[in-house]
């Protein structure tokens, strides 16, 4: 991305990409690319993404949240996360981003609140021994969700 188009406005599209889905990260970079919308995946571990001008990746330092962290930091409003990070996602809509869930749920104040207090209720249901099961696997009908969800939100997205 030029300056110029840097200091357009467009929003950026940021990916929370340690534990993303290479199926979700391909939707991805065919959508940026389509877009010509500058993507940026932060990760703490070396990525590989296709050659384009608008798509290129950050490796960060180990650690926890310094991948989340980064992203915070560099946010605009406007701009869109890809994220399964429900802290993350608060912080974003907070500050004027949209946050969307590789599963195709799209965050909004209200129910980034409720998953951060059950998020809270599940961590402490582990602490005190009980056993949890994990997210269900990921389905053909979460990517689907997924990219109608993209879809819509960069539908908006000038050309």
């Amino acid at each position: 991305m030029t300056r110029q188009e840097a200091s357009s406005g467009k929003p950026r599209l940021w990916v929370d990409a340690d534990a993303c889905p290479v199926v979700i990260k391909e939707i991805i970079f065919r959508a940026a690319n389509r877009k010509q919308l500058e993507t940026i995946l932060v990760a703490n571990q070396m990525l590989r993404v296709p050659p384009s001008p608008h798509i290129r990746a950050v490796q960060v330092p180990a650690g926890f949240d310094v991948a989340d962290n980064y992203i915070a930091a560099q946010l605009r409003p406007g701009d869109l996360v890809v994220t399964a990070d429900i802290p993350l996602a608060a912080q974003v809509i907070e500050r004027g981003g949209c946050a969307l869930n590789p599963r195709g749920e799209l965050y909004t104040a209200a129910n980034v609140r409720e998953s951060l207090s059950m998020r809270d209720f599940m961590e402490s249901l582990r602490a005190s021994g009980v056993q949890t099961s994990g997210p269900a696997a990921f389905s053909q009908s979460d990517r689907q969700a997924f990219a109608n969800q993209l879809d819509r939100l960069l539908v908006r997205v000038p050309d």
